[in-house]
């Protein structure tokens, strides 16, 4: 890789670009990661950050862990026999029972991806 100059008032500047980068929205895990990688694994942030990849990796670990959260608070719910029989008789039981395996859910892919 070669550097070029620019001279200005008998000073040289070299020409250096930002490479263009992904720029994708960062939902909650996502911002969750962010808060932990740059507090507890600081160079690992450093280097993501000086790569111009922190943005795109904040995005991947954010749908990946949306898609789990998704994945396993249907499983938890199946085990615990919560389905459309149950929504249609009891609206208000269901609810409780989705948020519950939706929390438990939302735990284990804390542990696992976010602070992991």
């Amino acid at each position: 890789m070669e550097i070029t100059y620019t001279e200005k008032n008998g000073i040289l500047y070299p020409d250096l670009q930002v490479p263009v980068q992904t720029h994708y929205y960062i939902g909650k895990y996502g911002s969750m990661r962010l808060a932990f990688i740059k507090e507890h694994r600081k160079g690992y942030y450093a280097t993501l950050l000086t790569q111009f990849r922190l943005n795109e990796y904040l995005h991947e670990v954010d749908v990946e862990a949306a898609e789990q959260v998704r994945t396993i608070t249907g499983q938890i719910a199946k085990s615990k026999g919560v389905d459309e029989k149950l929504k249609g008789d009891d609206m208000l039981r269901w609810v409780a029972e989705m948020n519950s395996a939706k929390h438990e859910a939302e735990e284990i892919v804390l542990r696992e991806v976010i602070y992991g």
